[in-house]
């Protein structure tokens, strides 16, 4: 590892490693006191990647974020991923301004929307059919979507809701529908580069436990109980619960 020197002041730079932490998400206690999610520069281009490798976007798309940047999913892949990748990006401050996005989309030209089964059901109520003029994809996670909430995208802007499935602590990314590869009622194919495994739950015969392992699982956790000790994953396997 390396060291710059900065031409315009004394001070010294350290160049960052992929390992080193480039952001520390906080969940929201769901499951105790908030933790600490430290995740690397490695963890987000990986994702970012993935991302781009299965969902055909590219410079010539517009991508619609109002998802906040405290969480991961509108931090990550809304607005790390457009940022570096070359994708045109238009963030608006919050995605409750339901009669106000829908109109914004349509005069930016957005072709790739974010959202959650919630907002994505605001906007629909107010928005006018040719607001979505120029939308072909509009993916959406944090929540399950609602059959109700897609089939309105379908008949009223002849839009499918791409679902898929992740967590602060992958980056957030694990799995997606995408045109190429959708199947009804499922949250898509694992990314790639991702292993999973299924640990047998009591009581529950079909499926189980997942766990999942790639690059773009966290560092580790950053615990009330132990400030500034980051409690590294096993093996490189985040057991999602």
């Amino acid at each position: 590892m390396g060291y710059l020197k900065s031409k315009f002041a004394n001070t010294i730079y350290k160049e960052s490693d992929g390992d080193d932490a480039a952001v520390i998400v906080f969940t929201s206690g769901s499951e105790g006191s908030p933790k600490g999610v430290v995740l690397t520069h490695k963890n987000l281009n990986s994702n970012r990647q993935q991302v781009l490798s299965t969902v055909p976007a590219n410079a010539n798309d517009v991508l619609f974020n109002a998802l906040p940047m405290f969480h991961s999913f509108g931090l990550s892949v809304g607005t790390i991923l457009p940022a570096l990748s070359g994708i045109k990006l238009f963030l608006y401050p919050s995605p409750l301004h339901y009669r106000v996005i829908p109109e914004l989309i349509y005069d930016v030209n957005a072709t790739i929307l974010f959202g959650t089964d919630t907002f994505l059901s605001g906007y629909a109520k107010v928005a006018d059919p040719y607001d979505f003029y120029s939308i072909k994809f509009v993916f959406a996670g944090a929540e399950k979507v609602k059959e109700e909430t897609k089939q309105t995208y379908i008949e009223k802007f002849g839009v499918r809701v791409y679902e898929g499935y992740g967590a602060t602590e992958t980056s957030p990314l694990i799995s997606v529908n995408t045109p190429m590869h959708y199947k009804k009622d499922s949250v898509g194919r694992l990314l790639p580069h991702m292993e999973y495994k299924l640990e047998p739950v009591q009581g529950v015969n079909e499926g189980g436990k997942l766990w999942v392992k790639g690059p773009n699982v966290m560092k580790g956790y950053l615990r009330v109980e132990k400030p500034g000790v980051i409690e590294q994953v096993v093996d490189g396997w985040y057991d999602t619960g």
